[in-house]
């Protein structure tokens, strides 16, 4: 049965999860990855049962406690996110406390220590006009590549190519129903290879012949803002 990268992911996540929960009906107390996929997986089927966005963070938050978990666990995971499938949309659930409010240890191997509590947004290089034909909101997280987004959001794809939202990580912009927003765009650091999102390139941004490919399959999957600039005449390297 064909996936789309999406459906491949949500799969991986269930598994994980369901592999947790056997562990820890045996007994067991759960690692990092093994608590974030239960409580990720938690996310995604509460929005599957159409709970809100609220309800369905709570329920995340209450589905393991810190009996449930190796020591250390919740001193490294203090914060989970997950991109869930929701009545309204697709929209980023952020769990805070994932194994409720209790004390923590500064000095625990893999603690996190915030440098300040001020993060700042990278600085734009490319601004564009998105505007959302869709009948239902839209989010984009931090770090999704922007050429392959929604495609019913409106906006010069061949510009956006190997570029992310020019926010603080983990943080999304939401375009409503019919509505135009400003974007600021920074290019994906790293080494810049784009794996899964919409599939529409899979591998390095800048392999020889890669955006234009990106382009024409965009295109031909009927991406807004690609086609225009999808033949030879009208892209852009």
């Amino acid at each position: 049965m064909p996936l789309t990268p999406t459906e491949r992911d949500r799969l991986l996540l269930f598994t994980a999860a369901e592999l947790a929960r056997s562990r820890h009906a045996r007994g067991l107390r759960l690692n990092v990855p093994e608590a974030t996929a239960v409580i990720a997986d938690t996310v995604c089927e509460a929005a599957r049962d159409g709970l809100r966005l609220a309800a369905a963070v709570e329920r995340g938050r209450t589905v393991l406690g810190p009996d449930d978990i190796l020591p250390g666990v919740g001193d490294v995971v203090t914060e989970i996110q997950v991109e869930a499938v929701f009545d309204d949309g697709t929209r980023l659930a952020v769990v805070g406390d994932p194994f409720g409010a209790w004390p923590r240890h500064d000095d625990a191997p893999g603690a996190v220590l915030p440098v300040s509590p001020d993060v700042a947004a990278p600085e734009a290089v490319v601004e564009l006009s998105v505007r959302n034909t869709a009948t239902v909101p839209v989010s984009v997280t931090s770090h999704f590549h922007f050429f392959e987004v929604n495609p019913r959001l409106d906006f010069d794809r061949c510009a956006a190519y190997g570029m992310r939202l020019a926010v603080p990580a983990g943080s999304s912009v939401r375009f409503g129903p019919g509505e135009s927003v400003e974007v600021g765009l920074v290019p994906i650091g790293g080494e810049r290879v784009a794996l899964g999102f919409a599939g529409l390139v899979d591998g390095p941004l800048d392999a020889p012949g890669a955006r234009q490919a990106a382009l024409h399959k965009a295109a031909s999957c009927g991406y807004l803002g690609a086609a225009s600039v999808a033949d030879p005449q009208g892209a852009r390297a």
